[in-house]
């Protein structure tokens, strides 16, 4: 009898095909957790400062929804541009007849210098996840992008190793049987 027939022959297999599909899981959720929120209408941003710690730490993502200006609340974090920048803080005030927002950082002692213009607002900080940022921030890269393709191609080749393995294991299962037979 081979060790085909024995139930450790069908473990390399099933593990290879376990780790597979990990893997391939693993990057849809990644291409999902980038790609899914523009469809959805939101932006996405790495936050590269500590402004906002300990709520938001540095490396975490933020999902940012357009917002009416008028509709932000005390309390609320926001998004903003600040000249070239996306900076995320939380409203102090709103003042809506100015057309003007009072921001601050949490790990801020004071207020910010520049209330936020109303123009200037992307929008309200709807959930924020750390050290994914930081993972977006290096696949995001070309190559980035090319170890996602390669982790991917992984994921896909140890399914085809599984799926031989196992087809191996079959015929080597059957030609038994033959012999047995003769």
């Amino acid at each position: 009898m081979s060790s085909s027939n024995t139930k450790g022959g069908n473990f390399v297999p099933a593990l290879c095909n376990i780790a597979g599909t990990i893997i391939l899981l693993s990057v849809i959720a990644f291409c999902l957790m980038t790609a899914l929120p523009h469809v959805l209408g939101y932006e996405v941003y790495h936050v590269v400062s500590g402004s906002m710690e300990p709520e938001i730490p540095i490396g975490s993502v933020i999902y940012v929804e357009k917002t009416n200006p008028e509709e932000v609340s005390k309390g609320d974090i926001i998004a903003f541009f600040s000249g070239e920048s996306v900076i995320t803080h939380r409203v102090v005030q709103n003042q809506t007849v100015e057309g003007k927002i009072t921001t601050k950082g949490d790990a801020n002692a004071k207020e910010d210098m520049n209330d936020v213009t109303y123009d200037a607002l992307i929008g309200k900080v709807t959930s924020h996840y750390p050290v994914i940022g930081s993972l977006m921030e290096v696949y995001g890269s070309s190559i980035g992008k090319a170890y996602v393709i390669c982790f991917a191609a992984c994921g896909a080749m140890l399914n085809i190793l599984a799926g031989r393995m196992r087809e191996r294991n079959r015929s080597q299962r059957r030609e038994a049987e033959r012999n047995m037979g003769d």
